[in-house]
């Protein structure tokens, strides 16, 4: 009798994979629980002998199995939202059973800290940096360099810590790893620790991720054995946007508030408690093992353009046809992510922005779109690759109210340390309401009585814009970390390219 495999990841349990495991077993058949492929759009995803039905539901499991479903999509492997890819750091989506130490082994799971605890440390760290890894968390640094500096550091004590804390708009595939293939996280850790001289790591998940947490903790005890004398705990955060910042991170795990602390002392010198710590991101080091196994780092680093090596697992969300995790070299252009591989919108308009990067992210015009995916590129256009999400938008997109909800989120979710961005982001909603009022009624009635104020001094709206862009420039130079230097390039990037939704 055939095996049908349904993913327990997050996403598809929300669309209702345990109803259809469960009329599966009432058919008499034995269900293996899996990860996901990534292809959310067709979740719950059904593998009946490496044949792909979805999305289905309960009602379609009869015709799944007398070879009638209308929902079959041939076989998976073979679907071109796959078949495109390049998977190194997801190479085990939708084969394995997420908390199976049989299933990790069988697919090359801890070859990479076989080879790494064979090595000198110093070679360890030679290899991930001759492999081009940088962090996959937003700012790119390359991860060899941060190993490097911790490993030479004199300190009591290492720590690694893993950023688990994916708060960003768009981005899942950390939840992604940790709940469909969380051995790789831990053995990257593994390899880290060894490289650095690290004997505890701990892995910063945001609570909002409750599956994630139960694999991880079920993970980490199953593995303890293998990765000993490393030992690993979870830190479950509190919810705060800032914690994903790595020195609120580390003020978190301490039992401080999150709070971004002043650089230097970088936290590879003087990190959590003090001591030299790294801190990289689920998929930084998810791609470790990978580069470790037999000459791995050579052919990660012969993938990518530029400095931008190996691939990135870009999520595709918003309003997309094909939404899901599409891992590919750098290099690609957003005409090709968003039209070729996510099918347009799903609404059937046209494209009219896409964020990348988060909300922290510029917004896109289609006429961009042919920017190759790479940090530098990137760098140079004002805007982000971040963690790899991308949020599409169609034409009946307001970009100003958009503008308005980025220095909003700003204001939300800043720490206070800083001034640029705990003031400057309230004063940035107040200006955007000005500036698009224009004789509408303010998004915020509650500002009114400061656009009484400010209309009372006369400015006119051409001087609010000039305001506008010098308070995003303030902000983007004096505050303390990426929340409020970042939150500028949705704001001018909108306010450039639309300035017609501004009023």
């Amino acid at each position: 009798m055939s095996v049908v495999r349904i993913s327990d990841d997050a996403l598809a349990l929300a669309c209702g994979a345990d109803e259809v495991a469960a009329a599966f077993e009432r058919a008499g058949y034995k269900v293996e629980r899996v990860s996901s492929w990534g292809m959310h759009w067709l979740e719950p995803l059904v593998d009946v002998d490496g044949m792909g039905f979805g999305p289905a539901t309960p009602e379609d499991v009869a015709a799944i199995l007398d070879g009638s479903s209308v929902k079959a999509i041939g076989r998976i492997e073979d679907h071109p939202f796959l078949a495109r890819q390049q998977r190194l750091t997801f190479a085990r989506a939708g084969k394995t059973r997420p908390l199976s130490l049989e299933d990790y082994e069988a697919t090359g799971g801890w070859a990479g800290l076989k080879r790494a605890r064979s090595l000198e440390p110093a070679q360890v760290i030679a290899d991930v940096t001759a492999s081009g890894l940088r962090g996959r968390g937003g700012a790119g640094f390359p991860a060899g360099i941060k190993w490097k500096t911790v490993a030479q550091t004199q300190g009591e004590r290492k720590f690694i810590v893993c950023n688990a804390d994916e708060g960003d708009s768009g981005t899942f595939a950390d939840r992604m790893l940790m709940e469909g293939d969380p051995f790789a996280l831990i053995e990257g850790m593994a390899i880290a620790a060894h490289g650095v001289g690290a004997g505890q790591g701990y892995i910063y998940v945001r609570s909002e991720y409750p599956h994630a947490i139960a694999k991880l903790e079920a993970a980490v005890a199953l593995a303890a054995a293998l990765v000993a004398p490393f030992r690993i705990e979870l830190r479950k955060g509190a919810g705060a946007y800032v914690c994903g910042e790595e020195t609120s991170l580390l003020n978190s795990i301490e039992g401080r508030r999150g709070e971004v602390r002043a650089k230097p002392p970088l936290p590879a010198i003087e990190g959590l408690f003090g001591c030299p710590t790294v801190v990289n991101n689920v998929l930084t080091l998810a791609a470790v093992p990978h580069i470790l196994a037999e000459g791995g780092a050579a052919r990660y680093a012969a993938l990518g353009m530029g400095r931008s090596r190996g691939t990135m697992p870009v999520q595709l969300a918003g309003n997309i046809r094909h939404g899901g995790l599409f891992e590919v070299p750098f290099g690609i252009s957003l005409r090709e992510l968003v039209h070729d591989i996510g099918g347009g919108t799903a609404s059937g308009r046209p494209v009219k922005a896409v964020q990348v990067g988060g909300p922290l992210g510029a917004y896109i015009p289609p006429e961009r779109f042919d920017l190759p995916f790479d940090y530098e590129a990137y760098a140079a256009a004002d805007a982000l690759i971040g963690h790899g999400g991308i949020v599409v938008f169609d034409e009946s997109a307001d970009m100003g109210r958009l503008a308005r909800f980025a220095m909003q989120f700003c204001a939300a979710e800043s720490c206070g340390k800083c001034t640029p961005c705990r003031i400057g982001s309230t004063r940035g909603v107040e200006l955007i309401d000005l500036i698009r009022a224009g004789g509408r009624q303010a998004d915020s009635v509650e500002l009114l009585p400061q656009m009484h104020n400010a209309r009372k001094s006369a400015r006119s709206r051409e001087e609010n814009l000039v305001l506008l862009e010098d308070l995003c420039e303030t902000m983007h130079d004096g505050s303390l970390c990426a929340l409020g230097g970042f939150t500028p390039y949705p704001v001018l990037s909108a306010l450039r390219n639309w300035p017609g939704d501004f009023g």
